[in-house]
C-alpha cells in the first residue's frame, strides 16, 4: 500500500502537465511566422506555426504518460485524455485555418463541440469508473489526503452500513460528473456566442478567430469554473454531512487536519 501511495500522483499534477500547458502552448506557439508578416504583424520567437506547435503540445502528456507507466506499470488517464485533446485542438486549428487567412464554415460548431468533448469525457469517465476499483471521484475528491478514510470505513462496518456508505459516494460521483457536464454544455455555448458571428470568408478571419479564442478562453475561467466550484463545495459539505450522520464522527474527526 505505501508503495501505491508513493506512485500517486497529484490529479491538479495531472490536469496542468497533460491538458492545460499543451493547450495554452497550442494557443501561443500556433501563429504562421509568414502569415504574420503577409499581415503586418509582429512575428515573436514563440510563434513556430501549428503544426509544430502541435508537436511540442503532444510532448507533454506523452512524457508525462511514459514516465508515470515506468514508475507504476499502468497507463495514465489523464495523458490519453491529453493526448486527445491536444490532437483534437491541434488537429482542428490546422483543419480551419487556410493559407489564404480566412477560415472554414461552421468553425463556432466544430470548435464548441471540440470545447464540450474534454468535459463531456471526464464526466462520463468519473461515472464509469465508480464501478471500477479505482473511482475517478477518490482520487479528485473523496482521497485519503483529505479524508481520514480508514477511521470512516472502519465506522462504517462498525454500524453495518456499507450499503449506505456505497450511495453516498455514488451519490456524490453523479453531482461531481454533473459538474463537468454543465461545464461541456457552457463551453459549447460559450464558443457559437464567441465564434457564431464570425465572417469564415475575411481576408483577415483567422486574426479574428485567434483574438476571440483568447476572449473565449478569458471568459471560459469565470463562466465554467465558478459554476463547477459551486458544484464542488456542495457535493463536499453533502458528502461530510452524510458520512457524519451515518458514521456518528464530528466534521474535524472525517477530515484529515490541514
Amino acid at each position: 500500500m505505501a508503495t501505491d501511495k508513493n506512485h500517486q500522483e497529484h490529479p491538479l499534477a495531472n490536469v496542468l502537465v497533460n491538458v492545460l500547458i499543451p493547450v495554452l502552448a497550442l494557443s501561443y506557439l500556433s501563429k504562421d511566422p509568414e502569415f504574420q508578416r503577409a499581415i503586418g504583424k509582429a512575428v515573436q520567437p514563440w510563434h513556430i506555426g501549428p503544426v509544430k506547435a502541435l508537436m511540442v503540445a503532444l510532448a507533454f502528456p506523452i512524457a508525462y504518460g511514459i514516465r508515470h507507466f515506468i514508475k507504476t506499470r499502468k497507463a495514465n488517464f489523464f495523458s490519453a485524455l491529453g493526448l486527445f485533446s491536444v490532437l483534437l485542438t491541434g488537429g482542428l486549428t490546422i483543419f480551419l485555418w487556410n493559407e489564404d487567412g480566412t477560415i472554414k464554415p461552421n468553425g463556432d460548431v466544430l470548435f464548441g463541440l471540440k470545447e464540450a468533448s474534454i468535459p463531456l469525457i471526464l464526466g462520463i469517465a468519473v461515472i464509469g469508473s465508480h464501478f471500477t476499483s479505482t473511482p475517478l471521484i477518490r482520487t479528485f475528491l473523496y482521497s485519503d489526503t483529505m479524508f481520514d478514510i480508514a477511521r470512516i470505513e472502519k465506522e462504517i462496518d462498525a454500524h453495518n452500513a456499507r450499503p449506505d456508505y456505497v450511495k453516498i459516494i455514488f451519490q456524490a460521483t453523479l453531482l461531481f460528473a454533473a459538474s463537468f457536464f454543465i461545464s461541456a454544455l457552457l463551453n459549447f455555448g460559450l464558443a457559437v456566442h464567441f465564434l457564431g458571428d464570425l465572417d469564415p470568408s475575411a481576408p483577415n478571419a483567422r486574426v479574428l478567430y485567434n483574438g476571440q479564442v483568447a476572449k473565449l478562453t478569458g471568459w471560459g475561467f469565470a463562466v465554467i469554473g465558478l459554476p463547477m466550484l459551486i458544484f464542488l463545495f456542495i457535493t463536499l459539505r453533502r458528502m461530510i454531512t452524510q458520512l457524519s450522520r451515518l458514521t456518528g464522527l464530528k466534521e474535524e474527526e472525517i477530515m484529515l487536519p490541514r
